[in-house]
């Protein structure tokens, strides 16, 4: 399957074709979520989602460890040093990182504004400073490198049948909506990384602040004020996912099936942590395996209808962008 992937994308360098291989393992390690919606994707898509999922996530391990021995010095250090190869691929120089060398190769082949990897990086590093935020304005602000970015990156592989710039608030909006689906589920996480992303305006409607979210944490008890500021969170996330439906429509039909599984997928964690009576300072909460099975099954049906609606034609390896067949395809739903 992954020598697939790569043949049809026109990936055929060696190095770049290992390069390409190390990302999608990375993916498919720690991204079981996102692995599974991009499976849906034509197969000569997969590999640019990969090297961007694999960058993400490269840059996002540095801040996020718990690795006691990695203090903010160190992870200012690595994500400096991070910062140069980015800048270096980006400018087409030679780079012996694997994940930087795919992120550099699908931002050339997808024309991918270099401004979105920058913006991202910004978030990583305020990630070492900023512990909580204020507002949900707040909040928004720093989430535009670290989640809507990510959406509009994508968009270019994904491919519109409207032009890109209408189609991309909404996919800065689910990438928002992901983000904010992580931060309810890891709440306890973060937490015990001395981050609180939970507007304190939010939390303090319900009479909660970083102490009594600490005492339940330690004490793994529960309190009524922080399952109701969790609740509104949930509600608040909701929100934002339907302020991206509309994007999805505006897709190339044979992208919509992967966008619209990751969206139910992510949107069944909310269910997990309602289920789970909001127990997230405890636990994280698990989307169940047949949940997952059944929303990947209709996936692929969709897949295939879209397929079958929509002559599809694999970008060959020397197409630019522009004259990819998904700027002329129908606007019909898949």
């Amino acid at each position: 399957m992954t020598e697939r992937e790569l043949d049809a994308a026109g990936i055929t360098d060696p190095v770049l074709r290992s390069a390409y291989l190390r990302c999608r393992a990375l993916n498919r390690a720690h991204g079981r979520t996102y692995f599974l919606a991009t499976r849906l994707l034509p197969a000569d898509r997969r590999p640019a989602v990969h090297a961007l999922y694999g960058f993400a996530r490269w840059a996002d391990d540095i801040v996020d460890s718990l690795d006691p021995g990695l203090d903010n010095g160190r992870r200012a250090a690595e994500l400096a040093a991070l910062q140069q190869r980015l800048d270096e691929g980006l400018r087409g120089g030679v780079t012996d990182e694997p994940v930087v060398l795919a992120l550099a190769d699908t931002a050339r082949r997808y024309a991918i504004d270099h401004t979105h990897f920058h913006d991202f990086m910004t978030a990583m590093r305020s990630d070492l400073e900023v512990t909580d935020y204020p507002t949900y304005a707040d909040l928004r602000g720093y989430m535009h490198g670290s989640a809507a970015v990510i959406g509009l990156q994508m968009l270019p592989v994904l491919g519109t049948v409207v032009p890109r710039e209408e189609a991309a608030p909404y996919a800065a909006s689910l990438g928002v909506a992901f983000q904010l689906t992580n931060f309810l589920r890891d709440t306890g996480e973060d937490l015990d990384r001395g981050r609180v992303y939970l507007p304190a305006d939010l939390l303090a409607a319900h009479g909660v602040d970083r102490p009594l979210l600490r005492w339940c944490r330690d004490t793994g008890r529960h309190d009524r004020r922080v399952t109701a500021a969790l609740r509104a969170f949930e509600a608040l996330t909701r929100g934002v996912y339907q302020e991206a439906q509309p994007g999805i429509a505006m897709l190339d039909p044979v992208a919509r099936p992967c966008i619209r599984t990751a969206s139910v997928l992510y949107g069944g964690i909310l269910d997990a942590v309602a289920r789970d009576g909001y127990s997230v300072l405890h636990r994280r909460a698990v989307v169940p395996r047949t949940d997952r099975a059944v929303v990947a099954a209709d996936g692929l049906a969709r897949v295939v209808a879209a397929r079958l609606r929509h002559r599809y034609r694999p970008r060959t390896a020397d197409s630019s962008p522009s004259s990819r067949p998904d700027r002329h395809v129908s606007r019909e739903a898949a």
